[in-house]
């Protein structure tokens, strides 16, 4: 593959996940000169079958390859498993997300002015709003408006909801009792035709592999961006950011290919969308004697305010059957408990269909053969269920992203470092979480085996909040279009923005965020 320069591009983008994607495809789709350098590699879509089966033969390998030197990171305080949480290469983390896609409440972009705790967005959420709509057509967003806790919208979802699964119908009679309204879980996996992608065919290994294409991965808008003339160059890592001689625009995207060689992309705009971690990373990579706290970083802000969710969840067996692991997503959720005030933080409940083990992983795994093999997958298979939940945390500068400075990375750069821990309000939030799991699980009438609360708890893989969002230049990273504040031709996307995360899954609201920031900055390119 020809991996050298670009010439004469508008706009730079880095990452090609699905803010990158969703940007690199609309500037494009404009008449936009338009690159988009990706450090990892393009993953056919052939091989799906194959990286499946690869996945739950024993060993359980990743099929995305991540780890070695290149993905190497550190971590302090809570331990934070990095390179479980993303992928690098040709569609980002979307090739093995979940695929769970909710809008966030209105109260979420107002956490200063209504409670007292976190910070405000400098937009709300009617900005937001017709741009969730089109993040929603863009994925192909399976979904009904059964959900009487969400935000307000007009238009239906583009693709009629998943049927409850066989658990959920169990669950909804204790619900009931407690008073509990469950609802549909909107998806961005194809419950019929759409976009070219087949419906979903129930393989049920959503997370980490989809063989059929039914669940939305930012390939498809990388190659519409393609279709529309944009070039994607894969494997190819930046390194670092360079400016002007003032410090005040950015000249080039310094990038390695696989044989070690430097090529420098220059271009009019560019687009930093690689992630919560690496956006925060490549600017204080980028530290120069203009801006020798990395770019972008008057205000101090840019790695700090890291956030994620947290998970917990509660889970047991029934002594009936429950088909467990018959879907591999979750079909039903209850948002009846997000805008509590007490405690305030976003607490989002899902009910799991996939709790307790597969018989497939369980007879890999196996020490025994035949009968007895049988009888032991018959005693352990088919009565589990779960209540799972995630629990806002709240922005903390201590939680943050800096540069290691003893470890590095197999182009010699210091690898991330991610400092990562929980407060008492995040705790507190959690214990209120299995709280709830706890009575639903007993008004089943379930033999509860098993807790996640604050002790285990881990994180969701929502990397937030280290370059975020603000209307002012000294308190934050980027405007409310999502452009820097110290450099005028620098934009970031991506949950890296966020100035608070909520408790829903951020995909959407990243891609909302996208298509914003397209608009903005297709607008700079036509200024004089």
């Amino acid at each position: 593959m020809d991996r050298t320069p670009s010439p004469s591009a508008d706009v730079c983008v880095v990452g090609s996940g699905p803010a990158g994607a969703l940007v690199a495809h609309r500037l494009a789709d404009e008449g936009a000169n338009v690159v988009v350098l990706e450090a990892g590699p393009r993953f056919e879509f052939s091989e799906r079958t194959a990286q499946q089966e690869q996945h739950i033969r024993p060993g359980m390998e990743d099929p995305w390859e991540m780890g070695g030197p290149r993905d190497a990171y550190s971590t302090e305080g809570r331990h934070y498993p990095l390179n479980a949480a993303r992928v690098k290469g040709v569609g980002g983390s979307t090739l093995h997300w979940q695929g769970m896609v909710m809008r966030l409440h209105e109260r979420d972009f107002e956490m200063q002015t209504r409670y007292g705790v976190g910070t405000d967005w400098p937009i709300d959420y009617d900005d937001l709003r017709p741009y969730y709509a089109d993040a929603e057509r863009a994925f192909g967003v399976a979904g009904a408006m059964d959900n009487p806790y969400a935000p307000p919208r007009e238009e239906p979802f583009p693709l009629p909801a998943f049927p409850p699964s066989y658990s959920d119908s169990l669950f909804a009679e204790a619900c009931e009792r407690l008073e509990i309204d469950m609802h549909s879980v909107p998806n961005a996996r194809n419950s019929e035709p759409y976009d070219d992608r087949a419906p979903c065919l129930g393989y049920g290994t959503c997370k980490p592999v989809c063989p059929s294409g039914a669940k939305y991965t930012a390939e498809s808008h990388v190659a519409k961006a393609e279709a529309a003339g944009a070039r994607v160059i894969d494997r190819v890592p930046v390194q670092r950011l360079e400016h002007d001689d003032a410090g005040e625009t950015i000249e080039a995207a310094v990038y390695a290919t696989p044989d070690g060689t430097e090529h420098r992309q220059t271009a009019g705009q560019f687009v930093l969308a690689c992630g919560g971690v690496e956006n925060a990373r490549l600017l204080l990579l980028s530290a120069s004697e203009q801006h020798p706290d990395g770019l972008a970083n008057s205000s101090g802000a840019v790695g700090r305010f890291f956030m994620d969710h947290l998970f917990a969840g509660a889970g047991g067996r029934l002594d009936e059957p429950t088909r467990q692991n018959h879907v591999g997503f979750n079909t039903s959720e209850t948002h009846q408990f997000y805008d509590d005030t007490e405690p305030v933080e976003g607490l989002k409940l899902e009910f799991l269909n996939y709790a307790g083990p597969s018989p497939v992983i369980e007879a890999l795994g196996a020490d025994t053969w035949g009968d007895e093999l049988a009888e032991q997958l018959n005693e352990s298979y088919g009565t589990h269920v779960a209540v799972g939940g995630l629990v806002e945390q709240l922005p903390d500068a201590e939680n943050r992203i800096t540069l290691d400075p003893d470890r590095r990375d197999d182009h010699g750069n210091p690898v991330p470092h991610v400092e990562w821990s929980l407060g008492e309000r995040t705790e507190r939030a959690i214990r209120r979480a299995n709280e709830i799991q706890h009575a639903i699980l007993g008004e089943l009438g379930a033999s509860i085996e098993w807790t996640v609360g604050p002790e285990s708890t881990g994180p969701a893989y929502h990397q937030m909040g280290t370059t975020r969002m603000g209307s002012d230049p000294g308190q934050s990273v980027v405007d409310a279009d999502c452009r820097t504040h110290d450099l005028s031709n620098l934009w970031v996307v991506g949950s890296s923005v966020f100035p608070t995360g909520g408790a829903m899954n951020p995909t959407l609201t990243i891609a909302a965020l996208s298509l914003r920031t397209a608009e903005a900055l297709s607008a700079s390119l036509s200024d004089p």
